[in-house]
């Protein structure tokens, strides 16, 4: 594959070039222009690395489409993949959340069981556009979260792990009463039956958090699976995942534990919604001001697939960043911290995962994705 008049963005700058691909790799990078009459004329739209999603919550959209409504698991992937892809991903790490809680649904139990069985059955069979990895997202203050841990962590596709604890009055629900309006979406509780519920849940944290946030992070670092820290609000909270030696922070809900994160080495998810939105939905620290402070490294598009890809240009108007340096925290980035050295970048040497990206106004729009050199969408 010969590719020309492409707007390539590099690790460092954007020109006017040529891509050479082969064999599934990006074999030669050039300023200018070529007369090989087998070149693909890109007409000066962009030529992106593929992006690199660490922490999504998309299936979970197709597993339960209306509320009380549960689709078919095998069904849900098909189209949560081809919506990633669409989107121009080419690596996305699907976020199971394990632990069994208030959680029936999509977030019971025999789901994610489903969901991780899925998974490995359509990799098996070559049957998925983007490339999928396992996320275990680990709500440590419940009583079998270990044991849910255990049973999939040796999935074949399993890469990354993050620790969560979603109690009312920890981390992000620090607040009990915003926990209760965000739970009460759906129906209306009683004062009684709102005590009850927190009652319960704190003796869960009590009992469960330390001592299971403690045997998951030892069980990551003897499989050599990187961790990420959740929700990280307090200093004292990065302190504690910075002697863990937990290296990322996915979604730091204040700029005080970002900045610790920040002096302690480790790096920064934030979620593209929030960037796109100007804000947290729930009340959290936005994003662009991490950005504009320099506390951002990766970007996750969390629940909206097609807000990675905008997020990252939108770094560019809001933060005055820089291309290269926005689309990082959607490529090369992620790439890094998860242990993924074949991409994340156009250059020779690298597997040729990549989108053709053309603009309207200020959105831009993913026309192609590829994957290996192989157009998936």
């Amino acid at each position: 594959m010969l590719i020309k008049n492409a707007r390539i963005v590099t690790r460092d700058e954007v020109f006017e070039g040529v891509v050479r691909v082969e064999n599934g790799m990006i074999r030669d990078v050039q300023r200018g222009t070529t007369s090989a009459p087998e070149a693909e004329d890109w007409a000066g739209d962009y030529l992106l690395p593929g992006l690199i999603e660490l922490h999504t919550d998309n299936l979970e959209k197709h597993l339960a489409p209306r509320p009380g409504v549960q689709w078919n698991t095998d069904a849900a992937f098909v189209i949560h993949d081809a919506q990633v892809a669409a989107a121009g991903i080419t690596t996305v790490f699907d976020a199971l959340a394990i632990g069994t809680r208030l959680s029936v649904g999509v977030r019971g139990r025999d789901v994610q069981m489903r969901c991780a069985a899925s998974l490995e059955r359509f990799a098996a069979r070559q049957l998925l556009r983007a490339e999928h990895f396992l996320h275990l997202r680990c709500e440590i203050a419940t009583e079998d979260v270990v044991e849910l841990f255990d049973e999939l962590c040796t999935h074949p596709l399993m890469r990354l792990a993050s620790v969560m604890d979603h109690t009312p009055g920890q981390r992000q629900w620090h607040d009990p009463a915003q926990w209760r309006r965000y739970q009460e979406r759906h129906g209306k509780w009683t004062d009684e039956q709102a005590a009850t519920m927190l009652a319960e849940l704190a003796d869960e944290q009590q009992r469960f958090a330390d001592t299971h946030r403690h045997q998951i992070v030892t069980r990551c670092k003897a499989r050599n699976i990187p961790v990420a820290s959740h929700d990280d609000t307090l200093v004292e909270h990065v302190e504690q995942a910075a002697a863990e030696g937990v290296a990322i922070s996915e979604f730091p809900t204040t700029r005080v534990a970002a900045q610790a994160a920040r002096e302690r080495g480790i790096a920064t998810v934030m979620g593209a919604p929030n960037v796109v939105r100007g804000g947290s939905h729930s009340g959290n620290v936005s994003a662009l001001e991490l950005a504009q402070a320099g506390l951002l490294d990766i970007l996750s598009s969390d629940y909206v697939p097609s807000s990675l890809l905008t997020a990252a240009f939108e770094l560019v108007h809001k933060a005055d960043w820089r291309l290269p340096r926005a689309l990082a925290t959607v490529s090369s980035e992620p790439a890094r911290h998860a242990g993924l050295t074949d991409r994340g970048a156009i250059e020779p040497g690298l597997r040729a995962d990549m989108v053709r990206v053309t603009m309207l106004d200020a959105l831009p729009v993913p026309r192609a994705t590829y994957r290996a050199g192989q157009r998936i969408v």
